[in-house]
């Protein structure tokens, strides 16, 4: 190996070393404690070596936070190869999203800016839109099936899309006086209505 793929390798060490890093602290300590000495210390590098790799601490949550929506799409596609039909593909994609949730609170909370300032604020992520997108298709071919306007499953999708995002950003900040499984249930019945009312 030549140095400059040495030095090439080294860089790309430290650069997934700071992100693994912070996301770590954050595990621990919390979105909003996370600071760029904090992140330097963790890896045992000064500051300068952390600010050679990113511009600024949002830089290292826009990249964590792109890693959170690969890893939830790929949750996505997983859930909705599971099944031929759109009904059962829509329910299994909305469960695929609420698991995903709870089960990597801090990238949740990071992508949609829950508690704290949302990540990568003006800047699109193509990943964003995954979620939106399965159930638009869903929605459509349910729609198609049941011979209603199909110019209503953009309308439709979001809505749908609004009340599964507001379950579960109402249950992480209000965990303690809410009961995950009331909520869940509330989660179920709403898909089924929503695809019945389509």
């Amino acid at each position: 190996m030549g140095l400059h793929e040495r030095r090439q390798r080294e860089k790309e060490n430290i650069r997934t070393s700071i992100l693994d890093a912070a996301f770590s602290l954050a595990k621990t300590e919390g979105w909003a404690s996370l600071s760029m000495r904090k992140i330097a210390d963790a890896i045992e590098y000064s500051a300068p070596v952390v600010y050679d790799h990113f511009e600024n601490k949002e830089a290292i949550l826009y990249e964590i936070s792109l890693n959170g929506f690969h890893c939830l799409h790929i949750e996505l596609l997983k859930a909705q190869r599971e099944h031929d039909n759109p009904e059962d593909q829509l329910k299994a994609i909305v469960d695929a999203y609420w698991k995903f949730a709870f089960k990597n609170k801090e990238y949740y909370q990071l992508m949609f800016g829950l508690g704290m300032q949302c990540s990568g604020k003006g800047m699109m992520k193509e990943e964003f839109s995954s979620f939106q997108d399965m159930l638009y298709d869903c929605t459509y071919e349910i729609i198609k099936k049941k011979g209603s306007n199909p110019e209503n499953a953009c309308h439709s999708s979001h809505a749908l899309f609004s009340a599964v995002h507001g379950l579960i950003s109402i249950m992480m900040m209000r965990n303690d006086d809410i009961p995950s499984t009331m909520n869940k249930t509330t989660l179920d019945e709403t898909v089924s209505a929503f695809i019945k009312s389509l």
